[in-house]
């Protein structure tokens, strides 16, 4: 299905989209970069450059290499100009009748054979193949930005994609020298459903007044080993980013309270309080700003920790459960797609699914909310006593 000769078309010159583009073209692909601004792609292709180039300073790559990376990717300023690619890539803002109205104009332009792939990171893939006369041939191929250094791409199949599609997809990939997992076309897919309960019940925290934003990020990162703290997080992946999937997950599981969003991330939202971005989140990134410092109380520090990483557990038990991936993808997933220091379900296992189980009957018992229900199959392993892995 696909080989060294595939052509590759990348919609979509943002950071992501050139970031794929410098993925396939490092792979030895021929690449095809369109943007409806032709501006986006030349300033794309002239960053491209310059990360190439800095990466021969580092000694990385060689000097042939990058320009042989860079000769193997040109710039289309049609959507026409991608008629010879074999797969493309949809890379835009993520809103459904959008990427809708790229699909369907772009199958008039490639063969019957293209394989037609989105970088949604939440949207219903099955949807997004509804708008398409050959729905067989769309997939998700979700990336993780930066696209480059990040290994982990979601392989999403529709409820229409042709049987063998994923397993080509996951191979092309290997092939990217990716690390790709295939999960069920389902809200959040792996990672963005299974992460909300990092940023969600943080902000629960918060919103109560147990703990501030600094002493929450420090407890999770210092104690219990997470890369950045999860207002630290928002803050880079940008509140308004955040707070719209978070929103899309909700909304796509019809209102489950476990995937509410928190208003102090929608009035961030609405402050322009974006995080790095506009030098202003949680925290300030303006020159020489004095940001708070946590409290660094054990037992404070023990109940954030318990409670966040149990909700997280519970949301990667929960995916196990639905059949969303399996046991390994999850972990695979959370440890190579957002940096956290464990897979969840191994976790689990260390701490102990009873334990876990314990904590979230507590959390339920005091708030009486379904945000807290134990899953089905967290609870029916902690009653046999097993593990998830042996």
């Amino acid at each position: 299905m696909f080989n060294k000769n595939t052509i590759v078309g990348v919609i979509g010159a943002g950071a992501m989209g050139s970031g794929i583009a410098q993925v396939a073209a490092t792979a030895g692909h021929s690449v095809l970069l369109f943007d409806t601004r032709k501006e986006a792609v030349e300033k794309a292709i002239s960053g491209l450059s310059t990360t190439l180039n800095k990466l021969v300073e580092k000694s990385k790559i060689s000097k042939e290499d990058a320009d042989g990376i860079l000769s193997r990717i040109k710039p289309a300023f049609d959507l026409k100009d991608l008629s010879p690619c074999g797969l493309v890539i949809e890379a835009i803002v993520e809103i459904l009748s959008v990427k809708k109205e790229v699909f369907s104009s772009l199958e008039t332009i490639v063969s019957d054979s293209t394989i037609l792939a989105s970088n949604t990171s939440s949207l219903s893939v099955t949807s997004i193949a509804a708008a398409c006369k050959i729905p067989s041939r769309v997939i998700g191929l979700h990336f993780f930005n930066p696209a480059p250094l990040m290994p982990l791409v979601e392989v999403i199949p529709a409820v229409q994609t042709q049987v063998d599609l994923a397993a080509a997809c996951k191979e092309l990939m290997l092939q990217w020298k990716k690390v790709p997992v295939i999960t069920k076309d389902t809200p959040g897919f792996i990672v963005n459903r299974v992460a909300r309960p990092y940023y969600g019940e943080a902000l629960r925290i918060c919103e109560e007044g147990i703990a501030d934003m600094a002493t929450i990020d420090w407890a999770l990162k210092d104690k219990a080993g997470f890369r950045m703290g999860p207002f630290e997080l928002m803050d880079l992946i940008g509140n308004d980013i955040n707070y719209t999937v978070t929103e899309t997950v909700w909304t796509q599981m019809y209102f489950d309270p476990r995937y509410k969003p928190s208003l102090i991330q929608k009035k961030m939202m609405e402050s322009g309080r974006l995080g790095r971005k506009t030098g202003m989140g949680y925290f300030s990134y303006a020159d020489g700003a004095v940001n708070p410092l946590p409290e660094k109380n054990d037992e404070l520090v023990k109940q954030i920790v318990d409670r966040v990483l149990s909700m997280l557990i519970n949301e990667a038990a929960d995916a196990l459960h639905y059949q969303i991936a399996s046991a390994n993808d999850i972990d695979l997933a959370m440890t190579k797609g957002v940096n956290y220091p464990k897979g969840l379900l191994a976790w689990a296992d260390e701490i102990g699914v009873s334990e876990v189980v314990r904590i979230l009957d507590n959390l339920y018992h005091e708030y009486h909310e379904d945000r807290y229900r134990a899953s089905v199959l967290l609870r029916s392993m902690s009653t046999a006593n097993k593990k998830f892995y042996n």
